[in-house]
């Protein structure tokens, strides 16, 4: 499936799995004015979703170069798409989910799209997500990186309530802010759990998800994997 195959909801403040994912990558990687909502995503087709789901304008391509979150020394170029929708929705949407809207601090009261907690924290996670092959001990690491310690303590709560045990560190300074990882062993079932379906959805960026199925098809003891329903 493909972002010209999905039916934009009809409220984008109602719980469906669209809006979840719609809002999850807003919270992740995005800023809401009181004119417009923004949020930028690595991966093209998943922007190209989110601009069917919002309404918004065709994703805008810019190549950044950034600091690796966990050595500064470190600088990678990256593919950023960015998705804009114009109107009243970002009033609107700050007020029912509790986002930032420009200088004020969000509440996140994101737990009202949690009956579809798959599709929320797969958008958090393609947005502010870090996942890596560990060659070193042969596991899979998953990392959440964001400059609100606020949105991370969102994130924890929602891991919390799921059915996957998901254990997790405490946040730490980084230099986008702050970041928490979540323990190596629950990695793999927390990643097979998260893009369950997600194929007859389209409700993915397939780049985050090839590299998420890489890694745990490069992983030493794990029985976790990923089909590969999209191209390589």
């Amino acid at each position: 499936m493909t972002a010209d195959d999905i039916t934009p909801p009809e409220s984008m403040l109602e719980a469906h799995p669209e809006t979840a994912y719609f809002w999850g990558a807003v919270a992740g990687a995005g800023t809401l004015t009181e004119s417009c909502v923004t949020v930028t995503m690595s991966d093209e087709a998943a922007a190209e979703t989110l601009a069917v789901i919002g309404g918004g304008e065709q994703p805008s391509h810019e190549v950044r170069e950034r600091a690796y979150a966990h050595d500064t020394s470190i600088t990678r170029r990256e593919d950023e798409y960015t998705v804009q929708v114009f109107g009243d929705l970002a009033t609107r949407a700050g007020a029912a989910f509790g986002l930032p809207m420009g200088d004020s601090a969000g509440g996140y009261r994101l737990d009202a799209l949690a009956a579809h907690d798959r599709q929320l924290l797969r958008g958090l996670v393609e947005a502010c997500g870090t996942v890596c092959f560990k060659s070193s001990a042969g596991t899979v690491g998953l990392s959440f990186v964001h400059e609100d310690r606020a949105l991370l303590a969102t994130v924890q709560s929602l891991l919390d309530g799921l059915a996957v045990a998901t254990p997790y560190e405490e946040p730490a300074e980084s230099s986008s802010g702050y970041y928490f990882s979540v323990d190596d062993d629950a990695v793999p079932a927390l990643g097979a759990w998260l893009y369950e379906g997600s194929a007859d959805s389209g409700l993915y960026a397939p780049s985050r998800r090839r590299k998420l199925r890489r890694s745990l098809d490069q992983a030493t003891a794990v029985d976790a994997s990923l089909p590969e329903v999209d191209a390589p």
